[in-house]
């Protein structure tokens, strides 16, 4: 008999759990309140980036601290009480973020970036998703020689170590891809390798849609509590019970919060960001996602119209929107391409889950026999989903994983 496990949480991580454990037989159900797709993984920028090998670090030199503080930066915001709520995941992401930690933690996380294409790939051939995803890489743009010059020395240290593939352009390389970019950008880099989606949360549904093909089952339910009953598991929903060899929490930014039920206590944070859509002037198009990468926004040319994606909130999870950051965004955005009217009636706003070591969890949960773990992937969630499962998966059924799993246990913390 087939083993029954339940996956909590329908994003991209959540969904490439269960495809790959229902793919190799198991009997799943996909549990979330929202559709597949619809929450974190519906907001993002889209792009599958192998090039990511270094995660977001806290900033440590004092200038770059002091030009925070004002709270106008159009990359980082914060709120006091958000700050406070997280003062010590905050802390410690700070501490991990020192060059000597830093340099520890960056093969570790690269290990796993390493993994996305090969993870995405067949999910894009068995769900039919080609469409979607465009394999021509992505442009991160520049206003200064000198902070180019510096990215391009660490894109080459990224091609020596971890086999990242780039070009750098100039302006009259940058405006044959470009024509419309203005006249303040002198240069861009060109990440190679990754691929980039029209519709983040189109891929999402795309995926769960194959799974149910395989004979995976999705319950769109909100989640009442789980527990161990001997060697099973319970997962309590508002109108059933589902009872389960294995229970997988893959719930995002919720993570942190369903977990304290279980007694554990994950040093969880998350940073918020908010996103646009907009039409473009007459005869102006965006052929390529594009970073302004020394102010801190994404342009891309998605389905929906061009999505302009903020940085990075620090606020609690649940606190009211505040578009200051997006309004900010979008004000730069105008004077580098030609955004027409906004498509929305109001920004999309989204969580990304993080830890402050800026690695996932991945693996079993300490203390309880048959619950595993997969969350915390930060800025990548959409990036790394399809490795996640395919790692989980090999965990569960105690196969050897392509990758070393120990930078990734629970019992870190």
């Amino acid at each position: 008999m087939a083993r029954q496990t339940v996956v909590l949480g329908a994003g991209m991580v959540g969904v490439s759990i269960a495809w790959h454990l229902q793919k190799r037989g198991h009997s799943v159900t996909l549990v979330d309140r929202r559709q597949p797709g619809r929450e974190t993984s519906f907001g993002n920028a889209g792009i599958i980036q192998r090039e990511a090998v270094r995660p977001y670090p806290f900033p440590r030199d004092m200038k770059t601290i002091l030009s925070v503080l004002p709270n106008k930066r159009v990359d980082i915001r914060y709120r006091p009480a958000g700050m406070v709520n997280a003062a010590s995941p905050l802390f410690s992401y700070w501490h991990n973020s020192s060059a000597r930690r830093y340099q520890k933690i960056v093969p570790e996380y690269a290990s796993l970036i390493q993994l996305c294409l090969e993870g995405h790939g067949p999910m894009i051939e068995a769900a039919g998703a080609n469409h979607l995803v465009q394999r021509k890489g992505w442009l991160e743009i520049y206003r200064t020689p000198k902070k180019l010059s510096k990215r391009v020395k660490e894109a080459e240290e990224a091609r020596d170590l971890y086999g990242v593939q780039f070009a750098v352009l100039d302006r009259a390389a940058l405006s044959e891809k470009e024509p419309d970019i203005g006249s303040d950008i002198i240069g861009a880099i060109h990440w190679l390798d990754p691929w980039t989606v029209a519709d983040p949360g189109g891929l999402v549904e795309a995926y769960a849609n194959s799974f149910t093909q395989q004979g995976g089952r999705i319950l769109q339910a909100d989640i009442k509590g789980v527990k161990q009953d001997k060697e099973r598991w319970q997962v309590e929903m508002a109108t059933d019970t589902l009872e389960a060899d294995e229970v997988v929490v893959a719930l995002g930014p919720w993570s942190g919060d369903w977990m304290k039920s279980l007694g554990y206590h994950f040093p969880t944070f998350v940073k918020r960001g908010y996103h646009m859509h907009y039409a473009t002037q007459p005869d102006a198009k965006l052929h390529y996602w594009v970073m302004d990468a020394e102010v801190g926004y994404l342009l891309a040319p998605m389905n929906a119209g061009v999505r302009l994606t903020t940085g990075a909130e620090l606020d609690r999870l649940d606190s009211p929107s505040h578009e200051q950051q997006l309004g900010a965004a979008e004000s730069v955005a105008r004077t580098i391409f030609p955004l027409g009217e906004r498509r929305d009636p109001s920004a999309w706003k989204g969580a990304r889950p993080c830890l402050p070591d800026m690695k996932p969890v991945i693996g079993p949960a300490p203390r309880h026999p048959g619950l595993w773990l997969a969350f915390g992937h930060g800025h990548q969630g959409f990036t790394l989903g399809p490795a996640t499962g395919q790692l989980l998966a090999d965990m569960i059924e105690g196969k050897p994983t392509a990758i070393d799993m120990a930078p990734f246990r629970a019992d870190r913390f």
